[in-house]
Parts: C-alpha cells; structure tokens; sequence
C-alpha cells in the first residue's frame, strides 16, 4: 500500500504523460479518420512506457523488444482493421510487461498473462486512484496534498489580474487576448469528449504502471477439502471401468471404423466423381458437411488428450497409440475433405468473409491436429501442445492482417460469375460494393465487361455505377486528410487513379467507359 506513496513523484509523473497522450489521442482521433495515426499512437505510447522505466532502457534485450514491438505495430500501418488492432494491443500488452520484468517464457502463459491484463485494464485506473487515496489518508498525508494545490491559488489568481491590467494597457495583448473566444473553449468541454479523455487515460494508464491482477492468484490457491472415505474406491473403479484403458481401446477401434466409412465416402463422391444419389447435388452435399465435420474433429482432439495424458498408462500402450496415430490421420484427411467440400460450394455461390474464415479455421484444426500427433510422438506435455497452437494462430493472424480479404473476395467473385464466365451464379454487386473500397478495382473490371457486351444499359448496372462514382467521391475526400492514411489506402487510390471514371448513360444508350 505504501508503494504507492514512496514512489509519488513517479506516480504523479505517469498521470502527467497520461494526460499529455490523451491530447494526443484527442489531436489524432477525437472526430477524425483513423488511420495510420494509430501506429503513431502505439510508437508513442511505446515510448512513452519505456521513458517512464528509465531502468528498463539498459536492461538486456532492450533493441531485440523493441524490434518485436516494432512487427506488432506494423500491420496497423497497412491497414486498421479489427486484426491489426487486436495484434497492436497484444504487442503493446507483452512489450510492457516485458519491460517491468512481468513477462512469463511459456508462450501459454504468456497468452493468459495477456487476456488477464486486459481484463483489468478498464478497472485499473480507477484502483490504483483510490487506493492511492486510501494511503494518503493513513499515513497523514492528505494536508500535503491540499497544500500542494493550495500553493498555486495565489500565483494564478494574481497572475489572472496582472494580465487583465496589461491587457488594459497594451494594445497588441489586449488583440491576442480578444482573440480568445471563451465560448468556443467552454463548448470543448462536451460530455462525450470527457468521455473519450477519461476513456483514453484508462487505456494509457495500465501501460505507464503494467501490473496483473492478483485476485486471480487468490482464486487459484483456493482449495476445497476431499473428504475421505468410503465414497473413493467406488468412484476410481467408476473411473477405471468409463474411461480405463479397456474402454478407450475399444472407443478407438469403433471411432477409426466410423471415421473410415467417412473417408470412404468422401473419397467415392468428392475425389471420384461419383454421381451422387438422386435428388441430391453437390452444392447440397458440400454444404450439409462442411461445418459439422470440423465439430467432429475438434471433438475427436479432445477425446484424444483426455485419454492419452501424459504419463497414463494408455499413453504408454503401443497399441493404442497406433491406433490413435491413425485415428488422427483420418481426422487430418476429414478436414481436407471439409476444405474440398466448401471449395465445391464457394465455386457456385461466391465467396463471402465468412467462408474465407472458414478456410482458415479449417487449416487451423488441421494443424492442431498434426500437432496433437506430435506431442504424442515426442512424448510433450499438455503445456507444450497449448504454446504450439497459439504460436500457429498467433502466426496466421498476424500473416492475415496483411491480406486484403475484401479484394480477394471481390476479384474472386467477379472472375468466377456468371456474367464473366457464362456458368456459375450471378454477380451479387451489391454484397461487394459493402465490401468498402477494396471492392472497387473489381467492379470497375465488372462494369468494364459489361460494357464490352452492351449489357451495361440495365437500369440496375447504370445505379451501380452512379453509387460508386458517389462512393469514390466521399473516399477521396476522405483520404485528404492525412490521419486517415494507411499502405493499403495508398495502393488503392494509385489503382483506382488508372481507371477513368464511367460516364453514366441516360435513357437506354448503351453503357460505355469514358476512355
């Protein structure tokens, strides 16, 4: 409790940089466009923690964590979204607690140290405040705060006369002073900007002084008594009989059956060619398995590290860890037929965010799967399989904060329908024009094509065409400021400066592009 008030100045020191990187985060994006304002502000706030730990600044490793939090930022430089984001603020999370000696080496523990920082981070502004408060108060020190204030009521109210007599009497100060219009400051003070500043000083607030919450370490010493006696033998023999090694043999043998008519299935209708039964089609029969098969293995995983514990006796049996081998490789092969299945469905009803996540989800359980055999050959922990799949995930995240999914969308679809290709279905424009300004150069393409046909003097292509010439208007309007600026903006606006605008046409002449 004392801590607090040993260490006052550098206490009083973090709230004096908070409030200067609220007005910063005011200046950059209280009203404005985010864009690459965003890694200014990560940079900024970097710097700002490590200034404010000026021990840290000589400690070891100091450039290799910079350098990691410098790959952390940089997907907030091409492009703000909802990844890049989150994968800033993990970066932020861990170069911190990194740099106050916080930082576990496990990369699970590392995980849960940062989901449990940013648990608290909204409360702990608000803690340390009144627990600050609360210590002052008990060691007598609250008339030493007061007098502290106190000591400037004299000097500002003075100072306040003296500028108003000068003002009186010098023309050129009583010009700046009338330049000040006390209406416009007092209109500043708005509640939601209040809101925003309070908002932001919380946010800076648990980087200046990293801390982990300690009721979670509480809950975990916390321990309910097992009482002893007659009710422990018949609940292991319970045990020994539902899962012993007897049951999981023979759930294993009856699992690699099931799974193998599956495969079987998948290899005659999907690989073969087939011709399914009558009254179903292939779009039907992707889509009706897609999903579900993913639930299974991620069900199947879990059955496996239940029964193959480290150091049990069932992960020690060879015959069961043969057939869990094998087990595992045809849940590997049923989620590639997942992917195959939804690749069939895409390729006749388009391609959405959705399902490009359900791609990659799909290579994820894949992967979780390859390590799970792993771990089972190399004789890891639990623990070691957990670090793995969250350096997988932690990988591909990062990877597709870089990847411009709405134009890879947009061009996918517009390469693949019906309009372009003469099979397939048509081209939903309209779900593509939500899909923001990446979205754009395909339609252009599309509306190119249409052209070329003669088709473009539909009523629906010549609206289409009017709202994207509005939309681009806004866009580049948008763009001229330069706290919306972002690497993927950039490219896009120098691709769309190599389309000429299409010149609507009126009444029913043929739509034709302005070049």
């Amino acid at each position: 409790m004392t801590s607090l008030l040993t260490a006052a100045p550098s206490y009083c020191a973090r709230f004096g940089v908070a409030v200067l990187l609220a007005a910063l985060a005011d200046f950059f994006f209280y009203g404005q466009p985010i864009g690459i304002t965003l890694f200014l502000f990560g940079t900024t706030l970097a710097a700002a923690v490590a200034a404010i730990h000026p021990s840290a600044l000589s400690a070891r490793g100091l450039w290799l964590g910079l350098a990691a939090l410098l790959v952390g930022l940089l997907p907030l430089i091409e492009n703000v979204s909802a990844l890049s984001v989150a994968i800033g603020l993990a970066a932020m999370v861990v170069f911190a607690l990194w740099l106050v000696g916080r930082l576990r080496r496990e990369l699970a523990r590392i995980a849960g140290q940062v989901a449990l920082f940013l648990l608290a981070a909204p409360f702990r502004f608000v803690h340390d405040f009144f627990r600050w408060r609360k210590a002052a108060r008990r060691l007598g020190q609250r008339r030493i705060r007061l007098a502290a204030i106190g000591v400037w009521i004299m000097p500002l109210t003075l100072g306040a006369v003296f500028l108003a007599l000068f003002g009186a009497a010098n023309p050129v100060i009583e010009y700046w002073l009338s330049l000040i219009d006390l209406r416009a400051l007092l209109d500043l003070i708005q509640l939601p900007r209040l809101a925003f500043w309070l908002a932001v000083l919380a946010g800076v607030w648990v980087f200046l002084r990293p801390r982990l919450p300690r009721f979670f370490r509480r809950i975990a010493h916390l321990a309910l008594p097992i009482p002893l006696g007659v009710q422990t033998k018949p609940a292991k023999a319970i045990e020994d009989i539902v899962f012993g090694k007897a049951a999981i043999l023979r759930a294993l043998v009856v699992f690699n059956i099931l799974f193998a008519v599956q495969t079987a299935l998948d290899a005659t209708y999907l690989w073969g060619g087939i011709a399914l039964p009558d009254g179903l089609t292939y779009a039907a029969y992707a889509h009706r398995g897609a999903y579900p098969l993913i639930v299974t293995a991620l069900l199947a995983a879990s059955f496996v590290l239940a029964a193959l514990r480290p150091g049990s006796a069932t992960s020690s049996d060879p015959l069961i860890r043969r057939l869990v081998y094998v087990w595992v490789a045809q849940n590997i092969v049923l989620v590639i037929s997942s992917i195959l299945r939804l690749d069939l469905y895409i390729g006749i009803y388009a391609l959405t965010y959705w399902r490009v996540a359900a791609f990659v989800w799909m290579g994820l359980v894949a992967t979780g799967l390859a390590l799970i055999i792993a771990r089972i050959a190399l004789e890891k922990s639990n623990k070691w399989l957990l670090s793995a799949n969250l350096l997988t995930l932690s990988v591909t995240l990062y990877a597709c904060s870089f990847i411009n999914f709405a134009a890879l969308i947009a061009n996918y679809n517009v390469e693949h329908s019906f309009e372009m290709t003469g099979r397939g279905t048509k081209l939903d424009f309209w779900y593509l024009r939500s899909l923001g300004p990446s979205a754009w150069p395909a339609l252009d393409r599309f509306l190119e094509h249409q052209a070329e046909t003669n088709a473009a003097s539909i009523p629906s292509y010549r609206q289409l065409a009017r709202l994207l010439g509005q939309d681009q208007a806004r866009y580049r309007a948008g763009q001229e400021n330069w706290r919306a600026w972002s690497f993927r903006d950039w490219r896009l606006l120098r691709t769309l400066d190599t389309y000429i605008p299409f010149v609507v046409p009126q009444g029913s002449e043929p739509f034709a592009p302005g070049r």
